[in-house]
Order: structure tokens, then sequence, then C-alpha cells
């Protein structure tokens, strides 16, 4: 390749490099609620007596569980709770509240023993009953706070609250996009290079929105 034709080839990828870049930071640009104006919330329990109290501490914990980069599996384990570098959507909330002083695999197990009526679970498994999105809707329904799943009422939602879709599940992020609508903190399948990610807009199967009472 001639030298003039080089300095155009790599002065084309330069724009298109330069240009990604602007486009990113202008569309995934991160805002906070000081900057809509709204007020976060602070739980008034303090569930594993940290100093931090529950919404704060849910939301941190999301953010440490993913920077271990967990890596997309399905699998059982004996443990429960994944001991290994692998994890499901599931797992970013659980260690969220495990982390928080919420063992949700014991808190699932005992409210299904003592309301088998509301879930549709042949045999009970301590083991996995806690890693199925369709069992935790159940629990938090039950057991949580019921929030608004109109992400329009953006001062509804704050980061450390739960998000529930038909067959996926995540932390509100504590981070919101141009129009206030917050970033999911969530693990979604093997090819996900982010976790933390502007999603609520492109989805229309939100069936649950929770926050630990």
């Amino acid at each position: 390749m001639k030298k003039g034709k080089l300095k155009i080839f790599l002065l084309i990828i330069f724009l298109l490099l330069f240009f990604i870049c602007i486009y990113y930071i202008i569309f995934n640009k991160k805002y906070t609620n000081e900057d809509f104006g709204i007020k976060t919330y602070i739980s008034s329990i303090d569930k594993d007596n940290d100093g931090i109290d529950d919404q704060t501490d849910i939301i941190n914990n999301a953010k440490k569980y993913i920077k271990s980069k967990p890596k997309y599996k399905s699998k059982y384990y004996s443990s429960g709770y994944p001991d290994d570098e692998y994890g499901v959507c599931t797992d970013v909330v659980a260690f969220s509240l495990k982390d928080s002083g919420y063992d949700l695999m014991d808190l699932v197990y005992n409210h299904v023993k003592e309301n088998r009526e509301l879930y549709n679970i042949d045999t009970i498994d301590k083991n996995i009953d806690f890693r199925r999105v369709v069992n935790l809707d159940v629990y938090f329904k039950n057991t949580a706070i019921v929030l608004t799943n109109d992400i329009n009422k953006i001062e509804e939602w704050q980061g450390g609250d739960i998000v529930v879709f038909k067959k996926h599940i995540g932390i509100v992020s504590d981070k919101r996009n141009k129009n206030g609508v917050p970033f999911i903190i969530h693990h979604a399948n093997p090819y996900q290079i982010h976790y933390e990610e502007d999603i609520l807009e492109q989805r229309d199967d939100i069936i649950g929105h929770y926050r630990i009472s």
C-alpha cells in the first residue's frame, strides 16, 4: 500500500474511533439522583450491623460482585451459592443480599416451606430454589416493599432496588441515563461485556420491582 493511501486509511480509522468514543460518551453518560433532584433513599435498617444502611449496602455489594467478572454458566451447587468463577442472573441478587446480611438461600427455603401454595415447586431443594427467577419474584412480592414497574416514574427507582423480568433479574444501579431511567446491574449471558447497563427502556417484560424492608 502506498504511503498516501496508508495515511488516508489510518486517518479514517482514527476518525471512526474518535466518533465511536464521542458517541459512547454522549449516549452512555451516567447521571445520578442529584442530577434530577431525586432524594436518595436511605434504609433505616442495617441488617449486618456494619454501619452501612441496607439500601446502600446492597448496591455496594452488587458492584463488588460484578467486579469479580463472573462467567455465565447455569450449574447446580451442593453449597447452594456458587463457589467458583461462574454464576447466573440470580446470583447477582443473592450475593448482593448475602453480603448485606440477608441469606437468600435460607430465607427462600423457609418461605417456601411455610407457603407451599404460593410456589409452583414439586420438590423443595434449598440449594437451587433461591436461584430461580420465578421463585424470587414470589418471595419478594410477599416479603419486600412492592414498587412501581413504570420506568417513567424515575423518582421511585433507587439504587439497591431489585427488578424482575419474566426470565431475568437484576439490581437497580445508582446511575441513570439522560432520561433519568436507572441502569441495571445484571448478568444475562456468556457474551456480556458490561455488567452495569442501560437496558430498562429496551425491555417490555418487567414483572416486579422491589425494595428490601
